[in-house]
């Protein structure tokens, strides 16, 4: 048989309920015994409820793939609409595109990309409005307009 005032069969009774010092939470106004050298509590940190939410949520994310999808189409655009530009360029002129006309086709291609990176790491913290107005202003201001105006077949 087990000793019946072992601490393991204290939790099988009801017995020292109203004890302050067995409290799942005490209070810091109850006396503590003296014998206890227990070291000062530190506060509990909770979030409060009117903070927004740190991270983002799933309408966000699904939004930051739809828009990553159309910087994505943004390059391709680009691409497609600076070699059908170099070739009608070559074509009017029977010149060769120069270095500066390469140049900077190529930062126009990278432009899209360099944006939406440069949108998400620089709105880091910041409200969600914030980052969804910087990425909503390089969808307009990055259109590839050599696409747009002279299209895959051109005329």
């Amino acid at each position: 048989m087990t000793d019946p005032t072992s601490p393991d069969d204290d939790a099988l009774r009801w017995d020292g309920d109203d004890d302050p010092t067995l409290r799942a939470t005490p209070d810091d106004d109850l006396p503590r015994p003296p014998s206890a050298a227990l070291p000062d509590r530190q506060p509990v940190v909770t979030a409060r409820e009117d903070e927004p939410p740190v991270g983002a949520g799933n309408v966000a994310l699904v939004a930051y793939g739809v828009i990553g999808g159309i910087y994505a189409l943004w390059t391709v655009g680009w691409v497609l609409g600076a070699m059908r530009l170099r070739a009608r360029i070559e074509g009017a002129t029977g010149a060769v595109a120069d270095f500066m006309f390469l140049g900077s086709m190529v930062l126009a291609v990278a432009a899209p990309a360099v944006w939406f990176l440069v949108a998400i790491v620089g709105t880091r913290g910041k409200r969600p409005w914030q980052r969804f107005l910087w990425l909503g202003l390089g969808v307009l201001l990055l259109v590839p307009w050599p696409f747009v105006m002279v299209g895959v077949l051109g005329q």
